[in-house]
C-alpha cells in the first residue's frame, strides 16, 4: 500500500492540488439498512466535490429500511434502490446502476472529512491511477483513547497487510471495477476480498480521514470487537464460508 501526506507527491500526482477536475463524474454508492441517524452527514460530506468541478451521482442502495432513510436520501436528491441484504450485494448492485467514470463505495455511517476532494481530483488526474484504488485513512468519532489505539492498528494492518477497511471508503475506476470482476455478492468480508484483487501496490492511502461511526466499539467494547473482527478475518483466510463467518459477526452480545 501507498502511503502520501502529501497526495501531489509520491505516486504521479501533478503538484497543483486546488485544480478543478472538469467533466468527469463520481457516482458514490451508499449500502444501507436503518441509517436515518447518519446518512445525513454522510451525504453531506460530499458536497465539496462540486466545487472542484466534479459532477456527484449518489446512490444509496437499501436493504429494507423501516426508519427514514429513503426520506432523507430523497430529501438529498440521492437515487434511492432497494436491494436484497447483504453489503456486498448492495454494493454491487449500486455500482450496476452507478453512470459516472468513478465510483466512491462509502459507508451510511462515515463522513469524508476535509481535503477528500482535493484528494479526488488530484488521484483521478493522472492516467496510471486509473488501475489503482484509493482508501482513506482511519478514523473513529470519538476522543476515547482506546479509538486511538484502534486507529493505529489499523494504520498497521494498512501498512503493512494492505487491507483497508470497508469504513476507509473506495475510490476505483469504473472500468478497472468491472475488469476485476466488482463485489462478491457476500454479507460480509467484501471488502477485503476486492481489495485483495486490486493488489497491496496499488492500493494508495489519502492522509484524509474518513471518520466512521464508533457505535459498535462502545456498545460492545473495544476488546471484544478487535477480537471479533480478528477472529472474522482469520476465518476468512481459512476459507470459511462468508455467510458463517457473518454470523459471528453479528452474534448478539452477551
Amino acid at each position: 500500500m501507498t502511503n502520501s501526506k502529501n497526495p501531489a507527491g509520491d505516486y504521479n500526482y501533478p503538484k497543483k492540488l486546488d485544480q478543478k477536475q472538469k467533466g468527469i463524474k463520481l457516482s458514490v454508492i451508499i449500502p444501507t439498512l436503518n441509517a436515518g441517524s447518519t446518512l445525513n452527514q454522510a451525504i453531506e460530506s460530499l458536497s465539496s466535490a462540486k466545487q472542484k468541478g466534479v459532477e456527484i451521482e449518489i446512490i444509496v442502495v437499501d436493504a429494507g429500511s423501516t426508519d427514514d432513510t429513503e426520506q432523507l436520501a430523497l430529501e438529498a436528491d440521492a437515487k434511492f434502490v432497494t436491494s436484497d441484504r447483504g453489503r456486498g450485494t448492495q454494493l454491487h448492485r449500486g455500482a450496476q446502476l452507478a453512470s459516472g467514470d468513478w465510483f466512491l463505495f462509502l459507508h451510511a455511517d462515515t463522513v469524508l472529512t476535509s481535503g477528500w476532494d482535493a484528494s479526488f481530483v488530484v488521484f483521478t488526474s493522472h492516467p496510471s491511477n486509473a488501475e489503482r484504488g484509493g482508501v482513506f485513512t482511519f478514523a473513529l468519532d470519538t476522543n476515547d483513547i482506546k479509538a486511538r489505539l484502534v486507529e493505529k492498528a489499523v494504520r498497521f494492518r494498512n501498512n503493512w497487510l494492505g487491507l483497508p477497511y470497508g469504513d476507509q471508503g473506495l475510490i476505483i475506476n469504473k472500468h478497472f471495477y468491472n475488469c476485476l470482476g466488482g463485489y462478491k455478492k457476500w454479507p460480509i468480508m467484501e471488502d477485503v476480498d476486492l481489495v485483495r484483487r486490486i493488489g497491496m501496490s496499488r492500493i494508495v492511502l489519502f492522509d484524509v480521514k474518513a471518520r466512521t461511526s464508533a457505535k459498535r466499539y462502545t456498545e460492545e467494547g473495544y476488546i471484544r470487537r478487535i477480537a471479533r473482527n480478528f477472529i472474522c478475518l482469520s476465518l476468512y483466510f481459512l476459507k470459511i464460508a462468508p455467510d458463517k463467518i457473518y454470523k459471528i459477526y453479528e452474534k448478539p452480545v452477551a
